[in-house]
């Protein structure tokens, strides 16, 4: 069976409805619980994980219904454990907590959570002593592939914030469950604008952004067809950015030997194995932007991963290195074994490639170097001044 694109990202449904029932109908919170519910059934089908907060449980006064989808998202993923792909990654949910979380699980959901919390579907984030949900959704926007946004208020701004700044997709459903102008439908108003929809996400495919946008205003249909155009949405997402620094000069006498470790080593891996999409600015793709600079910093600033090679000591090369790094991207660095570099290759942390032996030694000398630093914490923590 093919598997899914959405197969091992991690997904974060994140929304709110609104205190007052003349604005969130009950009939409404009703309808959007039970998509909510359905839907992350079909992603633990497709092998998708998720970011899930772990905190109290709000209701509204007026109805007892819950304010938040976050418990029924948990007890939905506990339901459906089986219909797991056996070979989906664990684990299948990050739990973002802070300290006083154990003390504010509801009572009726406190054995399912023992029982996650100490199995392998389960990771914990804590965000230590923060009791401030801006923090908690730092953690969260870290962690999370996808934002899915849902009712809410300021909270999903916040959210969907965060997530674009990383380069991460953002996608509004339209279910009336906040004022119109804030939350979620915010969001969906703002990309209804054709100029405005591929700030929210980008796709591959015959169907573009602002189609997509348009297919997910559902109006009257019922849950399972709307589902079904969300989860096709999520399939057809563009993939997360590797971005490509390196030599473009062909007059260079060393472009041959990048062209080639580019061509037979670093794409292979990078897309074929590890689900990227490898962006390189040089000149031969779709320009989105009016200056060559905006085209290669803003692609740059949101993408997932940097591969820096320095092959041929370009300084537009060392400028786009020194930008990753600041920013505090995973980036991996990169030179041709017996060149002289100006600074320390290895004290970075970085790889020696060889020119020479087979296309599989060489990508599993690549592999080996990306699984060992693609974790490494940025060269200057955040660290805050009052933990």
């Amino acid at each position: 069976m093919v598997r899914s694109p959405l197969f091992g990202r991690r997904i974060h449904i994140a929304g709110s409805v609104d205190l007052d029932p003349t604005v969130a109908d009950p009939a409404e919170v009703d309808a959007a619980r039970d998509f909510v519910r359905l839907l992350t059934a079909e992603l633990v089908a497709l092998g998708a994980t998720f970011v899930l907060p772990v905190d109290r449980e709000n209701v509204r006064p007026a109805d007892g219904r819950a304010i938040c989808f976050d418990w029924l998202i948990w007890e939905t993923l506990d339901a459906n454990l089986l219909r797991r792909p056996s070979a989906a990654p664990e684990p299948l949910a990050i739990a973002v907590q802070h300290h006083k979380t154990e003390d504010q699980i509801p009572p009726r959901y406190e054995a399912m959570w023992d029982r996650l919390r100490d199995s392998n579907a389960v990771k914990i984030e804590n965000a230590a002593q923060w009791n401030m949900n801006a923090k908690r959704m730092e953690l969260q926007a870290r962690w999370g592939d996808i934002l899915i946004a849902i009712g809410g208020g300021e909270g999903v701004h916040h959210l969907a914030n965060l997530y674009h700044d990383a380069g991460k997709p953002v996608v509004p459903l339209m279910f009336k469950l906040c004022a119109p102008h804030v939350g979620a439908r915010r969001l969906f108003e703002f990309g209804l604008a054709s100029s405005q929809t591929a700030r929210l996400f980008r796709t591959d495919g015959a169907l573009d952004p602002q189609g997509w946008i348009n297919r997910l205003n559902f109006g009257r249909s019922d849950n399972a067809k709307r589902i079904a155009t969300l989860v096709a949405l999520l399939e057809s997402l563009r993939r997360p950015t590797a971005f490509g620094v390196r030599l473009l000069d062909p007059s260079n006498p060393e472009y041959p030997a990048v062209q080639d470790f580019f061509d037979s080593v670093v794409k292979p891996v990078v897309e074929d194995e590890y689900g990227f999409k490898l962006t390189v600015v040089d000149g031969r793709q779709p320009y989105e932007y009016n200056r060559v600079d905006q085209e290669i910093f803003e692609k740059l600033h949101r993408s997932r991963i940097v591969v820096a090679d320095i092959t041929g000591q370009r300084p537009n090369c060392f400028l786009e290195l020194g930008y990753a790094l600041g920013r505090g991207l995973p980036t991996l660095l990169l030179g041709k074994a017996g060149i002289t570099h100006p600074f320390d290759l290895v004290s970075l942390g970085g790889h020696h490639w060889n020119t020479t032996g087979s296309a599989d030694d060489r990508r599993h000398e690549f592999r080996t170097h990306w699984e060992a630093v693609r974790s490494r914490p940025p060269l200057v923590s955040s660290e805050a001044l009052i933990p």
